[in-house]
């Protein structure tokens, strides 16, 4: 098992990178090829599949990317191609915090997740996921959720924006969603 690689990146792909170390280019897919720059020696943290019809290396700028990974794959139903998308759409401590809070509007957003598979995500890692060096930012996510909230309520964006702002963000999010049902009806 390989934990990483270091070498320079020749080839940036849609999906992958090439990385080229002792004269051998390595293709790993990942997250966000783009945030790569070729001709630039990178330490990729490095996880193998070896399956019956696949050999492929996942690779990540960082270990609390790879360990994000990891955790994400340990779902059930939730395979590598599958993982990266996450990733490479939202940040680690919203992914985090999206969990924690079992915020499956959230979970939904990232291509091929379904209900299904966000509760899966959410059944399985909440409560186990301790990721060393990401910090959660829960006011940020809160906002975003309970505005999605309200406009499945039905109310406009307009409206929303107005009460959103004095609602505790301390507060969970069906607290957070009465408070502001109380506002919008005043």
């Amino acid at each position: 098992m390989y934990n990483y690689i270091l070498g320079n990146i020749t080839d940036i792909e849609s999906t992958y990178i090439v990385l080229e170390s002792s004269s051998i280019g390595y293709q790993i897919f990942t997250p966000n090829p783009y945030s790569f720059d070729i001709g630039t020696t990178y330490k990729v943290y490095v996880y193998q599949v070896i399956r019956e019809d696949e050999n492929s290396l996942y690779g990540f700028k960082t270990k609390e990317e790879k360990e994000m990974f990891l955790k994400l794959i340990s779902v059930k139903g939730l395979g590598p191609k599958m993982a990266l998308p996450i990733l490479a759409t939202g940040s680690i401590s919203g992914i985090v915090d999206a969990i924690e809070r079992e915020n499956i509007l959230y979970l939904k957003k990232f291509p091929k997740i379904g209900d299904k598979v966000a509760k899966q995500i959410i059944l399985d890692l909440k409560g186990k996921i301790s990721i060393t060096g990401v910090e959660v930012d829960h006011s940020v996510n809160s906002y975003e959720e309970l505005i999605e909230v309200l406009k499945g309520l039905g109310y406009k964006e307009k409206e929303i924006k107005t009460v959103v702002v004095k609602v505790d963000q301390n507060l969970t999010i069906e607290e957070q969603v009465k408070e502001a049902l109380k506002l919008l009806l005043k």
